[in-house]
């Protein structure tokens, strides 16, 4: 693998100097897992990896610094993305006559590693792959249903987001595909001239991209666009000193460099996505507001008797497509920013109610640019280095928009079908280093709704993680009627991309 070659070689921008900083003081990964069915073997994953890798700039670099912790940039590395695997039999029924949870192999891979090991920023590459294989008895080769794979992988978030680490997930499938029809040449792990897989055909090479914030656009650059952007940040803080909202309070204070991430995975049948999203188009809300609103009712509901007041949850949002170049969901990096909603709440008040005013206010946040806001934001406060970054860490501790937080990336198309392999599953988490207390994660592919809750365990504990987890996913199928017959499916990201 040659590192040097097209790989990017730049300062980070303040925003990616951010992520990396919250990084060091407790883990901060994104990562993304897909189930593929059929014969995979290790050779043919090898040589897609690199070709993955070879592909794009950001997967072939380290970040360096100066000795003092300052200026970190990103640097060629000649590492390949390591890539582990593992055997995961399926597990067996935790009590006779119950059936065995299909997902426990992978769940415990992400709670007991990939959200609690760092990439190594210093080495790099800024990715790492897990394989877990059940091999079934019967038939082997190319079609052979009999094998299970779980591919994962983690990247830190100064270098991708949730459709980074999805679309990433895709290509290196689609791309195993190709070396896998391919008859010109012996299948290789090896690397060829420039960095390509021997054997298939490499795809197309993307180029090194500037920092998100060199692509503003135009109304949001120069002395014009800061101020148009520092009004949105004091129509905020006027906000927060009047609303005063609730956030989730942790059972105890945990230490910053103390806090780890642990996942509870919930999903939505191809029924029920269906259903809620008729019910959205009658309420005139989305499926995004929906699920936000279930949140804010579950946080709301265990601060004790209820009042009225406000509740506050952020909204990641997705602005590859505003802009210039738009950047397209194939590329690295990470392109998102979490906008707060003050969700007015009473005692009595509805699911579609709440949802309504978080989906109005999203739009209108989308509208007046308040995404780059918080871009502009983190510009004007990011500290230099994790040495300088107390006072930040703990003004995200009081105020940050992450305390509690839906990212969704709505209907994210991920093929059923690659090939000979049958692909189910596909989703993301994402780590909570010091920036929240309670975030979910929620996706729509082959059907299903993947809706990801993470939490820091010794803040929120397990039982308590639970019960609001319970809470949420009740409150919205309270709200539904599943029915049997096929309802037209309707994109559960209807207010446009809304993401980690």
């Amino acid at each position: 693998m040659n590192g040097g070659r097209g790989a990017a070689h730049r300062a980070l921008s303040p925003l990616e100097r951010w992520y990396w900083i919250a990084d060091q003081v407790s883990p901060l990964n994104v990562i993304a897992r897909v189930r593929v069915r059929g014969h995979l073997p290790p050779e043919l994953l090898r040589a897609a990896l690199d070709g993955l890798q070879a592909r794009h700039p950001l997967l072939r670099v380290a970040i360096a610094t100066r000795p003092d912790g300052r200026r970190p940039r990103f640097v060629p590395a000649d590492r390949p993305i390591p890539l582990r695997l593992a055997a995961a039999d399926l597990p067996d029924a935790a009590e006779p006559g119950a059936s065995a949870d299909p997902d426990a192999g992978w769940l415990s891979e992400v709670n007991d590693r990939e959200l609690v090991d760092r990439v190594d920023w210093r080495t790099g590459p800024l990715c790492r792959a897990v394989v877990l294989t059940a091999t079934a008895p019967g038939p082997t080769g190319p079609g052979a249903a009999g094998d299970v794979h779980d591919l994962i992988l983690t990247l830190p978030h100064c270098v991708a987001d949730g459709t980074t680490a999805l679309s990433l997930l895709r290509q290196w499938v689609e791309h195993a595909e190709r070396l896998a029809t391919a008859v010109e040449r012996p299948i290789t792990g090896d690397a060829g001239p420039g960095g390509a897989p021997q054997g298939g055909h490499a795809p197309e090479r993307e180029p090194a991209l500037p920092p998100a914030e060199r692509m503003f656009p135009r109304r949001y650059r120069g002395v014009t666009g800061s101020l148009r952007l520092g009004r949105q940040l004091l129509r905020d803080l006027y906000r927060v000193r009047r609303y005063r909202p609730a956030r989730v309070v942790p059972s105890r204070f945990v230490p910053f460099t103390a806090r780890r991430s642990r996942l509870l995975h919930r999903t939505l049948t191809a029924e029920q996505v269906a259903a809620l999203a008729q019910a959205c188009r009658r309420e005139q809300t989305t499926v995004h507001g929906a699920l936000a609103a279930a949140m804010v009712l579950a946080v709301a509901a265990e601060t004790g008797p209820p009042a009225p007041g406000h509740v506050a949850i952020g909204s990641p949002v997705d602005f590859r497509a505003a802009l210039t170049p738009p950047v397209p969901e194939r590329a690295v990096g990470a392109y998102v920013a979490t906008v707060p909603s003050f969700v007015p709440y009473q005692p009595g008040a509805s699911l579609w109610q709440l949802a309504r005013s978080i989906s109005g206010d999203l739009a209108a946040r989308r509208h007046h640019g308040s995404h780059f806001a918080m871009v502009d934001l983190v510009r004007l406060s990011c500290p230099p280095s994790v040495a300088q970054s107390g006072r930040f860490v703990e003004l995200t501790e009081r105020s940050g928009p992450v305390n509690l937080c839906l990212s969704n990336l709505g209907r994210y198309d991920f093929p059923d079908r690659i090939g000979a392999w049958r692909l189910s599953g596909a989703q993301f988490v994402a780590g909570l280093s010091v920036c929240g207390y309670f975030v979910a994660t929620a996706n729509t592919s082959h059907g299903e709704l993947a809706w990801n809750f993470v939490h820091v365990p010794e803040a929120v504990p397990d039982a308590r993680a639970a019960g609001l987890v319970d809470a949420c996913v009740d409150a919205v199928l309270a709200e539904i009627t599943v029915v049997p017959a096929r309802v037209d499916p309707v994109s559960a990201g209807a207010d446009g991309k809304v993401e980690s």
